[in-house]
């Protein structure tokens, strides 16, 4: 038999399944365990359980899934799947919906949000609990209350008695007999909501059992509830419109950087740093923009675009403005709102005003606000109901600027509500030095001080508030993960929204919206009258891992919620979005795209910003989420990296990277402990529930090696600089000794990462940047890990002995 030459790239690019055998090939199975002993009855020995060991059970559950598997499913599979448990059996006090025999009453003269939620509840019943009922479509609901064995739904004015306390749009009552459930909205929105609830309750009981004397009066707390998409730049199918309605959101946020009518006026004439970046954005098809805001309108769900344009604050920019704003009314009559976001919406020169004189900035925010009152102005001429957005996100959010902030508030325009984002500022302290949230981030509750200062402005002068805050998953922090199960603090941040009586919401950026867990928890909190916190999130544990699991499950999300708190790292860079997918550069590597050198070509220009925005030595993401040395070793990049992202502003000489890296490993650390219980539940979860109980464990452990990951990086430059520096043979060897040990660790976890990333598609991708990291650029990281571990660092212990 002829042999086969096996090199480590054939063997590197086998399966992950392949690969992986021989990560484990010690013989750990999957339900091997470190003794300790166990502490909670139902689970099998609640011990130390790896993430080597519990890989086997990703390999041997979770199908291989190719990228955009997710995108697909997404968009083509049914909102509705079967998900009673025949098991289940009412509790006492508890109503059970037939099989067959009921009927579902409505107003047939309703409008198509109405007609569109009555046919998905009568879909879910079917599909998901196996009750079929029939559609009973009448002119009039009067003498609904002699009815029996039916679900009726229409609006206050449809079901005269019903609905008394009901005070706003989007309000709901339900109503629970044992002969009639009475789902009563304050509008069309309301009973759609309403009946969505009923939904949600069931799914919790994973049957169709309902409190047999429920009687809720649920008020909505927001105005609006708006969202991206986390599936791309204008990727909206109608099963994540129905989605998104089920989970409580009533508002979308589309077209991003781009006029929803493709004027192009700013980006290809305006020579200004900004209106360069909006250069490079997609173009839109006006036609496209259309079918979108009439799909959506059956939802329930209402449409908000930017409006692109750089003011320069004489008559002629003024005349444009107005132009560009009627062109755009005329066009899309129902678009409900317009976020005025400085990335796209700005006066003269684009900044945050970073180090500018108060004369300058208080110049800029009068100038600004006159553009968002020339918007107001044409908008409310036609539609006083539309709503103008003003955001200022790019001035500088740091403690020390309040007064500047609360400027801007002072000047924007009455008929305005001002966009804040929630938590960007945040103030918080690391061993005595202090920082700041640097970008969107779960680690702190919010709001920063520039926030809770701009709301007291807006509230002295009658004006509603919106808020840019992120409920279920982070627009910056950990942005390529699609949801972060750190229910208790996000609990913290819905408590904090409603304290502060924020209006509506904006609740992720470009991360945007998939369903999840979280998205489900976060729905139960937009409205009053919500159960209490243990009791959904146990419905939740005992649901997805099984009832066995429910107490170590939920210990386990109060781990990973402490978790966060001390995540260091706030911005979206490379260590929470791609260390996963960045190699340890120990020497300068060969370049792997196209340079410009000695070209006329300016290399900067042309890999910056301005141009590809490509690191050539490794081209798989933006370059701003790469990590790459000062392979001339005059800067300690990883310093000024702990620096930028955690916003500490220490003297010169202080070195902030070993508090960093601290506070890194002890919330990889605390994930670890978190994980420990999250994977025994998953092992013991029975066979139905496992793919899903493996899937939420696969994503926890993908946060957790994000973190081990940058600290790694981190640790291994800030190393290689001493190892430069060193001087003496025998401590220069020691320093190799630990980036040997950390490179082999980093390789093992890479292994790990990339069996993640080919059985969840989800994993390393964030909109704005498509796919940060793949399983192709991950094999293409082993390489290099395994050059450095078993060429250059040789080569440098060789080259220390000769000096």
């Amino acid at each position: 038999m002829s042999k086969k030459k096996i090199t480590r790239r054939n063997f590197i690019n086998k399966t992950a399944a392949g690969l992986f055998g021989a990560v484990v090939a010690s013989g750990v199975s999957s339900m091997s365990m470190v003794s300790c002993k166990s502490v909670v009855p139902g689970i099998q020995g609640r011990r130390k359980i790896t993430d080597k060991a519990f890989a086997r059970e990703v390999e041997r559950v979770l199908p291989l899934e190719d990228i955009y598997s997710y995108h697909k499913r997404l968009s083509k599979d049914p909102v509705h799947v079967a998900r009673r448990d025949f098991n289940a059996r009412p509790l006492a006090g508890e109503m059970v919906l037939p099989e067959q025999g009921w009927k579902l009453v409505w107003n047939q003269r309703s409008t198509k949000v109405l007609q569109n939620a009555v046919q998905d509840f009568q879909d879910y019943l079917n599909k998901s609990m196996g009750v079929r009922v029939a559609l009973d479509g009448r002119s009039s609901l009067e003498g609904r209350q002699s009815l029996g064995r039916c679900i009726v739904v229409g609006t206050r004015e449809q079901l005269s008695g019903c609905g008394i306390e009901l005070k706003a749009p989007k309000d709901y009552e339900i109503v629970v007999t044992p002969e009639q459930v009475t789902v009563c909205g304050y509008d069309e929105r309301g009973a759609m909501f309403g009946l969505y609830n009923l939904e949600a309750r069931m799914n919790l009981r994973e049957a169709p059992f309902l409190p047999g004397k429920l009687k809720t009066v649920r008020h909505s707390l927001y105005d609006v509830r708006l969202v991206h998409s986390w599936m791309g730049w204008m990727e909206w199918p109608d099963s994540l419109l129905s989605h998104l309605a089920h989970d409580g959101f009533d508002g979308i946020y589309a077209s991003a950087s781009a006029n929803p009518n493709n004027d192009r006026t700013t980006a290809e004439s305006s020579t200004d740093f900004y209106a360069r970046l909006l250069f490079k954005i997609r173009k839109q098809d006006p036609a496209r923009m259309r079918d979108l805001i009439n799909r959506a309108a059956r939802f329930g769900i209402k449409v908000y675009t930017p409006i692109i344009y750089q003011y320069m604050g004489t008559p002629e920019s003024e005349a444009g403005l107005r132009k560009l704003v009627r062109d755009i009314i005329k066009e899309f009559p129902d678009i409900q709102g317009y976020i005025l976001l400085t990335e796209g919406f700005w006066y003269k020169k684009w900044g945050g005003g970073h180090g500018a004189s108060k004369e300058y900035m208080e110049d800029w925010a009068r100038n600004w606000s006159r553009a968002a009152a020339i918007v107001a102005e044409e908008c409310h001429r036609v539609n006083p109901a539309i709503e103008i957005l003003p955001w200022e996100y790019n001035i500088d959010f740091r403690p020390q600027n309040v007064e500047v902030k609360r400027y801007f508030i002072r000047q924007l325009p009455a008929d305005t509500i001002p966009l804040l984002t929630w938590e960007n500022g945040k103030s918080f302290e690391m061993d005595g030095m202090k920082g700041c949230l640097r970008d969107y981030a779960i680690s702190q509750i919010g709001p920063a001080e520039v926030t809770q200062a701009q709301i007291g402005e807006a509230r002295q002068r009658g004006m509603k508030v919106y808020s840019n805050a992120d409920t279920f998953v982070c627009g910056a922090q950990l942005q390529t993960v699609p949801y972060h199960p750190f229910p208790y603090q996000w609990y913290e941040r819905y408590k904090a929204l409603e304290k502060y009586g924020v209006n509506g919401t904006l609740e992720s950026w470009t991360t945007g919206y998939t369903p999840n867990f979280m998205t489900e928890l976060r729905a139960w909190y937009c409205w009053s009258d919500v159960p209490p916190l243990e009791e959904l999130l146990g419905a939740m544990a005992s649901r997805n891992f099984g009832i066995s699991g429910k107490e170590i499950v939920m210990k386990a999300w109060d781990i990973f919620s402490q978790a966060i708190r001390l995540v260091p790292d706030t911005g979206p860079t490379m260590g929470t979005s791609a260390a996963i997918g960045n190699p340890l550069f120990f020497e300068e590597p060969a370049v792997r795209t196209t340079t410009f050198k000695y070209s006329w070509t300016d290399h900067q220009v042309w890999m910056g910003y301005l141009g590809g925005e490509i690191n050539p030595y490794w081209p798989f993401t933006v370059s701003r989420l790469v990590f790459c040395p000062d392979f001339a070793n005059r800067t300690n990049k990883a310093e000024n990296y702990a620096r930028s992202t955690s916003g500490i502003q220490a003297e010169k000489g202080i070195a902030v990277l070993p508090v960093f890296l601290k506070y890194l490993r002890l919330a990889a650390d605390k994930m670890e402990e978190g994980l420990n219980l999250y994977r025994a539940a998953a092992l013991a979860s029975p066979k139905s529930k496992r793919q899903q109980a493996v899937r939420e464990v696969v994503v926890a452990e993908q946060l957790q090696r994000m973190l081990q990951s940058e600290h790694a990086i981190l640790e291994f430059e800030d190393l290689r600089l001493k190892w430069v520096a060193e001087k003496d043979s025998q401590k220069a060897v020691t320093i190799l000794d630990r980036m040997e040990n950390i490179v082999r660790e980093e390789i093992v976890r890479t292994e790990l990462s990339l069996l993640a990333a080919t059985r969840d598609s989800r994993l390393g991708f964030q909109q704005e940047c498509d796919y940060v990291y793949t399983p192709y650029s991950l094999r293409e990281k082993l390489e290099v890990l395994h050059d450095t571990l078993d060429r250059q660092l040789p080569s440098a212990r060789h080259q220390k002995r000769e000096v």
